[in-house]
């Protein structure tokens, strides 16, 4: 009998939101959650504390008031769990002077990796992040934090152990995860595992193995790893990178396995189809989870991870035309077809007639059509009605922004149009 996914239950991406004073809570008498744009945990004990993730820059001071309102004791340790911005960025204002800070060893790779193309990357995904985080960056008086660039003073390749007031710990390094550099943290005797993000934003959810903001590839296989890994510890509860603990062994394990399912039945679907003489269009539309497997794809999705795989084995060229090779790009004779076409009057009114039934061969239209006159008051009218449709059935974060982005931009076009 298959019982019904944890994620159902569970908030999704849209309730992330930046540090904030009043998302924090006692997990129980010595773990305390300060909520942001990742989980930062602190563990107390009678001979110190324990930080696991420092949040973005500018969320710190949040986390850190928090924290000092439970417990003054010195801060032994901070465990990074991740080098991406929103686990290291805080970590200056938390420190102190005796503070550890606990890495993989990929940590200092995977911040450099971040800083090489951060310009990038924060343009490509500020459409997403935009309305949350504007809000509370260098809000106050003063100018905001600075994001952290931590270098570890500890660093872990396999485990590392320690005890801390009583508490035992255990560091394990783990490279199938959403980086190279994942940590889980473990307290054996109390069968507690922060995961943080190691499953990807959301637990439960089809991972991201590429994000639509730009990242490296992630190969499913190591991940397969770590979700074994973590099985085999047997954990009581879970406390992971967005939203609240996970209690239970069995349903725990039941949540791995089913995890487990989905990204191994993805995976051999996708090597299935490219043996079988498919081509990855086909594949995205086509591969779908079985009911007892089924995922949330509230951040990453099962069709996107279809893309990714197939990449990841076969690279950029999907051998479907020539042009694939050269760069020049199929929309550079969008505005000549549009002529050929009769014009875009003729392919606005054939987009239009497309409706809400058929929205991407309509957008497909419309935007040839708008090659030819960026402002054609048809086109962007039927545009804007295939981004409505599209956004009408979204569930995805990554997509629902998009769309909502996509939408604004084009009311403001259409309103400017002559």
């Amino acid at each position: 009998m298959t019982t019904d996914p944890i994620w159902r239950s569970r908030p999704s991406a849209f309730d992330i939101a930046p540090a904030t004073n009043v998302r924090h809570q006692a997990v129980n008498d010595f773990i305390h959650l300060s909520e942001g744009t990742t989980n930062s945990y602190l563990v107390v004990t009678p001979a110190g504390r324990i930080v696991v993730n420092s949040g973005l820059g500018f969320e710190a001071p949040v986390h850190k008031a928090y924290f000092d309102s439970v417990d003054r004791g010195p801060l032994r340790y901070i465990i990074l769990t991740q080098g991406h911005v929103d686990h290291v960025g805080g970590v200056d204002c938390l420190r102190e002077a005796r503070t550890e800070i606990v890495a993989h060893a990929h940590n200092p790779a995977q911040q450099i990796d971040d800083l090489r193309v951060q310009p990038f990357r924060s343009r490509r995904a500020y459409f997403a992040w935009a309305a949350a985080i504007d809000g509370k960056r260098g809000s106050g008086s003063g100018p905001p934090p600075v994001q952290s660039r931590p270098q570890p003073t500890i660093i872990v390749r396999d485990r590392f152990a320690f005890a801390l007031g009583g508490v035992r710990v255990e560091v394990i390094a783990c490279n199938g995860a959403e980086t190279t550099d994942s940590l889980l943290v473990w307290l054996p005797e109390r069968r507690i595992l922060i995961t943080s993000n190691i499953f990807s934003a959301l637990f439960g959810h089809f991972p991201n193995l590429v994000t639509m903001r730009g990242d490296r590839y992630r190969d499913p296989l190591p991940y397969l790893e770590t979700l074994k890994l973590v099985r085999g510890l047997g954990a009581e509860l879970l406390l992971v990178g967005h939203g609240p603990p996970i209690a239970g062994a069995d349903v725990i394990a039941a949540e791995l396995r089913r995890m487990e399912g989905a990204v191994r039945y993805v995976h051999d679907a996708v090597v299935a189809a490219m043996n079988g003489g498919q081509d990855v269009w086909s594949a995205m539309r086509d591969i779908r989870l079985p009911p007892e497997i089924e995922q949330g794809e509230g951040y990453g999705a099962v069709a996107w991870s279809v893309r990714a795989i197939w990449e990841m084995y076969a690279g950029w060229f999907h051998h479907h035309s020539t042009t694939e090779l050269y760069s020049v790009p199929y929309w550079s004779v969008h505005a000549e077809l549009a002529g050929l076409a009769g014009g875009p009057d003729a392919l606005a009114a054939a987009a239009q007639a497309k409706g809400d039934g058929a929205p991407l061969e309509a957008l497909h239209l419309a935007e040839i059509a708008l090659a030819a006159d960026a402002q054609h008051r048809g086109a962007l009218t039927a545009a804007l009605t295939a981004h409505r449709a599209l956004l009408a059935r979204a569930r995805n974060f990554w997509e629902v922004r998009w769309l909502e982005q996509q939408i604004r931009d084009l009311e403001k076009r259409l309103a400017e149009a002559p």
